[in-house]
């Protein structure tokens, strides 16, 4: 606790010279979170409050909702200390100068699972606090498949097995049709593909994109493939999906730890599969990260980081946060106590060959190109090579390059 008596120390020094310049009202520490966390954070506050004198207002926000009004409140000064969100959105806060970086991480990153401090770095800076980490794998009915075999041609040939569209039955089903850009990640990178590749500085480098080279284009034929042989109907989306699934009417699905609860409630026997292999290479899903972030125009900002030091970067903290919503803890003591969990376990294998979602600004021009390409490819408009090179000239053009 020396630590944060440090800060506080330094807090009260500066409280003047900072409190009118940016911040409605300082004094009291302000955490937007969506419906699943504020509750969390609320049981959590109190301590903080008993110890400091400061209270603490945790606002419940929805989650759709965090990042657009960060943006309009926060230069405004009436936007909150801290929020929480997922690690993708710090290229355009960044940007945007709406975030403070937490270098007190720095001395502590060898406690996050790696991955985790890599997605909220940029720039020689680290900007979010992460909590949690999550990536897609095969969600499969242990009833209709005892094992999910781990190359991709027998994977396939397993779905063909299983699937009867007359009866209404499956072996496997994806949501990609929908069109669905984050589940298709995998497909483009066990050859080779990839959205942004580095500069010399290990750097993304947006206008060298990666979506229409050789591996990718393979990867667009990979899901063609899978409308052709008649393994996924084209109009399949994330309802129609797990909906199947969830009957009993789908042997294996492409999705995340989303999706676990459900299949639970609806009684299927399900397990957690690492992605096959394509040749040898992995399947890459992205790999997601959420943490706690601290905006730029706080008043309270020492506050925000003895907040986040002494009582989110604890075991305790991170298992009540697990508890609330179950995806894998990137705080590695919480991690160890949930790891003998089958479900941790797997999802991890995932993540452990994923990449961190890009997330500098020029993703945006991505998603709608890619989507689009999507869409033409299953759809047999255009080929899978036109139909991304066709994407990428689109973004090359919406990003200036």
């Amino acid at each position: 606790m020396k630590r944060a008596m440090a800060l506080l120390l330094g807090f009260t020094m500066l409280w003047g010279l900072i409190g009118a310049a940016w911040a409605s009202r300082p004094g009291v520490l302000t955490i937007w979170a969506d419906s699943t966390r504020a509750p969390i954070l609320a049981e959590l506050s109190p301590a903080f409050t008993a110890e400091f004198g400061i209270p603490v207002e945790v606002q419940e926000v929805p989650f759709g909702d965090i990042r657009a009004r960060l943006g309009v409140a926060g230069p405004a000064g009436e936007g909150p200390d801290i929020i929480i969100g997922p690690h993708d959105w710090i290229g355009e806060f960044i940007a945007d100068g709406l975030l403070e970086p937490l270098r007190f991480l720095e001395g502590m990153r060898d406690q996050f699972v790696p991955v985790s401090i890599e997605a909220f770095s940029s720039g020689g800076e680290i900007w979010g606090l992460p909590y949690l980490t999550e990536a897609i794998g095969i969600l499969y009915n242990r009833d209709l498949v005892p094992a999910v075999p781990e190359t991709y041609d027998e994977f396939i040939a397993l779905a063909r097995e299983l699937t009867d569209p007359e009866r209404g039955q499956f072996g496997f089903l994806t949501n990609i049709p929908q069109p669905d850009p984050f589940h298709s990640f995998p497909f483009f990178t066990a050859s080779g593909g990839y959205i942004f590749g580095l500069d010399e500085e290990g750097v993304l480098d947006p206008c060298d994109i990666g979506l229409a080279t050789e591996g990718a284009i393979r990867g667009g034929h990979l899901i063609l493939e899978l409308i052709t042989a008649g393994l996924v109907p084209v109009g399949t989306d994330y309802a129609a999906m797990t909906g199947l699934f969830n009957d009993g009417k789908a042997g294996m699905i492409l999705t995340g730890p989303w999706a676990v609860a459900d299949a639970r409630a609806a009684g299927i026997n399900y397990g957690i599969a690492k992605l096959p292999a394509i040749e040898g290479q992995p399947m890459r899903p992205f790999v997601g990260v959420h943490g706690f972030m601290v905006s730029s125009f706080s008043a309270n900002k020492l506050l925000a980081m003895v907040f986040l030091q002494e009582f989110i970067v604890t075991k305790e903290a991170k298992l009540a946060l697990y508890e609330a919503d179950p995806r894998n803890p990137a705080f590695l003591p919480a991690l160890e106590v949930v790891a003998a969990d089958p479900d941790v376990a797997a999802w991890a294998a995932n993540e452990a060959v994923g990449i961190p979602m890009p997330s500098i600004p020029e993703m945006a021009a991505v998603w709608s190109a890619w989507a689009d390409a999507l869409t033409l490819i299953v759809t047999q408009q255009l080929s899978p090579e036109d139909a991304l090179r066709d994407a990428v000239a689109r973004i090359r053009g919406l990003i200036g390059c």
